[in-house]
């Protein structure tokens, strides 16, 4: 993030591939900003993104293909040099970890018309979705916000992400059978990577992840939602995990587990930089639907008689990762060799410590 000033000409030394731009705009003493606008770009070897600021919108708008040509051979000629902020390489990191799975055709298949991402075009876009205390106090801010009149309401400004129903329904199915459906999300998981995915897990993961960064770095409430659905969508299944999709949850655990890791991290002050400086405390506490998705999804794999190595390794990692930043509780537990159970659990296993 940089804060600019008037010889501020854009960003130079770009690695090639997915980023994510997103500004704002302050008033004068930097202490009131305009609502976050973002894109996504997929920048070739030495390839030149030329965007102006108009000053009456307040917002990064294309140029002509001719001025754009004449911008190109400038920067190319080092004309604008001394102009251009250097990427901050130290980041790139962190960077490639949140956005391993995105790729151009992920970020032409689910972008809005136009390209821009931002949470002033949301108003009234999900009006039949159960809200938290924080997206209804949110939304009500947006209809009566000084930019939603701005909005074009004719047109659909939002992303075209994945639909994910909430509650699965089947025709002529017994009450039973609906339970189960809905307490295990694997056969409703499996339909949308054939149907919706072409079945591709990694387009999926690529969804979660532009979903997450969208929230994160451009503050969509839009964004928020579909993290949401797709998350709890995952921890919902309990028989892909162990059977028929275990490679697929070992990579959902790793992009949580980073997502997590940046999205809580604090500055040396100790500060919180990332998600939880944008939640209200409800979102990061024991009652929030992450800790009981995540409660579940922990029991189920310390459970199971057979587990994936690597995605027993990583839903450790996540479980201390929660632990450790937030002061979550799992479970009360004891502890053997790595492994969990509940103390006063009858049909926790005898462990036998034999010599060697």
């Amino acid at each position: 993030m940089f804060s600019v000033g008037p010889s501020f000409k854009g960003i130079k030394m770009i690695h090639p591939g997915v980023h994510f731009v997103f500004y704002s705009s302050s008033s004068r003493d930097g202490k009131e900003f305009s609502p976050i606008i973002g894109f996504f770009i997929d920048a070739g070897p030495s390839e030149v993104i030329v965007r102006k600021w108009d000053q009456q919108e307040e917002r990064l708008v294309k140029v002509s293909e001719e001025e754009e040509a004449r911008y190109t051979q400038a920067v190319c000629s080092l004309e604008f040099d001394k102009q251009l902020g250097p990427y901050t390489l130290s980041q790139y990191g962190e960077w490639k970890r949140l956005s391993s799975y995105i790729t151009k055709s992920i970020i032409e298949r689910i972008e809005p018309i136009g390209g821009e991402i931002t949470v002033t075009a949301e108003s009234g876009m999900m009006k039949n979705t159960p809200k938290s205390t924080m997206e209804r106090a949110l939304d009500e801010q947006l209809k009566t916000s000084k930019f939603a009149a701005s909005v074009d309401s004719s047109q659909k400004k939002g992303c075209y992400y994945t639909s994910i129903p909430r509650v699965v329904k089947r025709r002529g199915m017994q009450g039973e059978e609906l339970t189960s459906l809905n307490l295990d999300k694997t056969e409703l998981l499996e339909s949308l990577i054939t149907k919706n995915y072409g079945g591709s897990e990694d387009t999926l993961l690529g969804e979660l992840q532009f979903a997450f960064i969208a929230f994160l770095m451009g503050q969509s409430l839009e964004a928020f939602l579909q993290w949401k659905s797709l998350v709890s969508l995952l921890f919902g299944c309990s028989e892909a995990p162990l059977h028929t999709r275990s490679q697929l949850f070992t990579m959902f655990i790793k992009v949580i587990y980073y997502q997590l890791k940046y999205g809580l991290q604090k500055d040396r002050n100790g500060t919180e930089t990332g998600a939880s400086a944008l939640l209200d405390d409800s979102w990061l506490s024991a009652d929030s639907f992450l800790h009981h998705l995540c409660k579940d999804f922990f029991a189920l794999i310390q459970d199971a008689s057979v587990v994936d190595g690597d995605l027993l390794t990583w839903t450790r990692k996540l479980r201390e990762l929660l632990e450790n930043s937030l002061g979550w509780e799992f479970q009360q537990s004891s502890a053997v060799d790595g492994m969990y159970f509940e103390e006063n659990d009858e049909y926790a296993p005898v462990v036998e410590m034999l010599d060697e």
